[in-house]
């Protein structure tokens, strides 16, 4: 059997990897916590983006999850500044014309009872339940970027829980981040000199810059293996692993740093508030863990 992605995966997530370089670079990111991106929201719907899930006479391209998960890891590295992952994740579990709608961008949908953007979104998703008739309430979120809202459902129609395909989007994302936030460690190693020599010569932050490695080029394989099947165990199991990969990442990224890594001009601020925020986000390591081991034990 091949466990290795094909070449229209690979091409398809370099053709979005090199969008994201060009629309999205961290001076966006950056701006994004002052003003809603819409303009960038609205390139990825006019690109199709939105929609790669959906069905061809809805306007998709008929995609499947382990078709995603390389966009999802993409647009963690870039720590886009829109709810991709909301939209990406539900389009496919909504009724036909509300799907549609959301793939073209014409409307938005927001996920969870703490809504990315839930003040402009036409419907909220909350557990299972799928409404149009709701509130939202302006809530401070650690990344100043998700705009997130406290949603109230006021009446709703039960659809399929998306928890399974928001843990595994929120875990590819993860690895996006941990490979950016190593990468900003990398360069920095580089450029940053002390005792006359880049500081990335010392063994000290060699090994540091290596653990991070590490737990991330283990943590990959269980979120692609989550994708290609969509078993709740190998969900569980990718969460966890992306969780802890992420946030060594970032603890090592910032250790390498110093001091000019907690100053919110550094670039590194953003990528760290997006991952312990989707480290809370769809389940922490704990709760995941403690899920492998049910299911484990009951099979």
């Amino acid at each position: 059997m091949n466990f290795q992605f094909t070449e229209d995966q690979l091409a398809f997530r370099d053709s979005f990897k090199g969008f994201l370089e060009e629309a999205c670079p961290t001076s966006v990111v950056r701006a994004a916590w002052q003003t809603r991106p819409d303009e960038l929201w609205g390139q990825l719907a006019e690109m199709g983006l939105l929609a790669v899930e959906l069905p061809e006479s809805l306007g998709g391209l008929e995609m499947q999850p382990v078709d995603m998960v390389l966009l999802w890891e993409e647009s963690g590295y870039a720590a886009l500044p829109v709810p991709f992952l909301d939209a990406t994740v539900l389009a496919p579990l909504l009724p036909d014309a509300l799907a549609e709608a959301v793939g073209s961008g014409e409307k938005r949908v927001a996920l969870g009872a703490r809504g990315w953007d839930a003040d402009c979104a036409h419907a909220v998703v909350v557990g299972d339940q799928l409404s149009t008739d709701f509130s939202a309430a302006p809530r401070r979120s650690v990344d100043g970027a998700r705009r997130l809202f406290d949603v109230t459902v006021n009446d709703a129609q039960t659809i399929r829980d998306p928890a399974n395909r928001a843990a595994l989007a929120a875990s590819a994302q993860l690895l996006g981040l941990g490979r950016r936030m190593l990468d900003i460690a990398v360069d920095y190693g580089k450029v940053r000199r002390q005792f006359g020599k880049p500081i990335g010569s010392f063994q000290a932050v060699q090994n540091h810059l290596a653990d991070a490695l590490l737990q991330l080029e283990f943590a990959a394989p269980l979120v692609y293996q989550a994708a290609a099947t969509m078993k709740p165990l190998h969900i569980h199991m990718a969460k966890a692993a992306a969780n802890e990969a992420a946030h060594v990442a970032g603890r090592k990224a910032l250790q390498c740093h110093g001091a000019i890594g907690y100053c919110i001009e550094h670039d590194l601020h953003l990528f760290l508030k997006r991952s312990w925020a989707l480290e809370r986000s769809f389940g922490s390591a704990a709760w995941h863990l403690e899920h492998v081991a049910v299911e484990i034990l009951d099979a």
